[in-house]
């Protein structure tokens, strides 16, 4: 069955059209044309490509960490679809391995029912440097095992994304890691320039929260920010919440690595789309302080950025038009995961992942291939 949408403004991915008709069947864009004398649905308001986010630790409630059911994947899922995100990577941070197990096979179920929803899952740890681990766990640090290439082989989770340490994981484990279908991020690390360099060329291709928790871009020692900065192929996410980087260190990163080669995470916890303001992380009690999450060190734990609120913060801080904030959002992590063909644009071809968009990028109403994910009914 078609559902035709007459749109006042659409975003394709690249260009704002105005006034037309999209057609949506069986999960994809079918269409979009001018003629506008059948339609099913009028909406009033900006069509985008919806978000999609590769680093979401939790939402509405909801640790990642501590899910058993598929179910509750599918609520952070909807958590989230309040504001935009309509494909996402659930983000398990350093854990032992019945959690890591427990967490990829609630996955596994949510994608039976939402495989263009949950993408997959992203493993943030464990092998990383204890010095550069955050709000991470250090007494669940630890060399890939046997029981993680396991894990790591399996078919049935969709995209496998794994953040690590080039210091702590080998350039043979790394290409043993994409051999098995893994996409290998860098973060949480204190490797040097070389290191960063090898684990590139080995296959790594991006890097997980530039900037926060990675050795530091200095004279004589340009780090992993460094080489991050230099390097023309890699991705890399960025929290712009306003507490994890200074608004200059992203300009800076959008001069040296052009628009597309950044994308929009939010590295979001349960308090997003939740009223819990407090929640237990690996051990350690965090605690919502105004517009941000902290740790019982006064570290930064997470955030409770939202990704329409990415996008605004991005034309601002970066002024960069909204068409390539809304990229930053949606295309671009979606190129990093090889989802490019259908998420990240509303062609032809696409899947029907869309977010409608009011004044302020208030949502709307999100859609997941087509089915309604969230709709403001205010």
């Amino acid at each position: 069955m078609s559902r035709r949408y007459l749109v006042s403004q659409l975003f394709d991915g690249q260009q704002m059209l105005k006034n037309v008709v999209l057609t949506v069947e069986r999960g994809r864009v079918t269409a979009l044309d001018k003629e506008r004398n059948r339609w099913d649905e009028k909406l009033q308001g900006i069509l985008a490509p919806g978000f999609v986010d590769l680093q979401v630790n939790g939402g509405g409630g909801l640790l990642f960490n501590q899910v058993r059911e598929g179910e509750q994947v599918l609520s952070v899922l909807r958590a989230h679809g309040r504001f935009g995100t309509t494909a996402m990577l659930p983000t398990v941070i350093s854990d032992d391995l019945a959690v890591m197990t427990r967490a990829a096979d609630a996955v596994a179920r949510a994608r039976q029912s939402s495989p263009f929803g949950i993408l997959g899952i992203h493993f943030e740890g464990p092998h990383l440097a204890t010095g550069k681990r955050g709000v991470h766990n250090p007494e669940q640090m630890r060399p890939i095992g046997e029981a993680e290439w396991q894990l790591y082989a399996r078919d049935d989770l969709g995209i496998k994304l794994v953040t690590l340490a080039p210091e702590t994981v080998s350039e043979a484990e790394i290409r043993t890691l994409i051999s098995l279908g893994v996409i290998v991020f860098l973060g949480h690390s204190n490797a040097n320039a070389d290191q960063v360099e090898r684990a590139l060329a080995a296959g790594a291709c991006g890097f997980t929260h530039l900037f926060n928790a990675m050795s530091p871009l200095a004279s004589r020692a340009p780090g992993m920010v460094g080489a991050a900065l230099l390097d023309e192929h890699s991705m890399a996410g960025l929290i712009l919440d306003g507490h994890h980087m200074d608004y200059r260190a992203a300009r800076l990163a959008l001069k040296c690595k052009g628009r597309d080669n950044l994308m929009l995470v939010t590295d979001a916890m349960p308090p997003v789309g939740g009223e819990h303001h407090s929640f237990e992380l690996v051990g350690r009690r965090v605690n919502r302080d105004g517009d941000r999450l902290l740790g019982p060190d006064g570290e930064l734990a997470g955030s409770v950025l939202e990704m329409n609120r990415a996008v605004l913060n991005a034309i601002a801080a970066l002024d960069v038009p909204p068409g390539q904030a809304l990229r930053m959002a949606s295309a671009n992590p979606a190129r990093a995961v090889g989802m490019e063909a259908v998420l990240g644009h509303l062609k032809p071809g696409a899947l029907a992942n869309m977010v409608l968009l009011g004044e302020g990028m208030r949502v709307i109403g999100s859609w997941v291939a087509g089915e309604p994910l969230w709709r403001d009914e205010a």
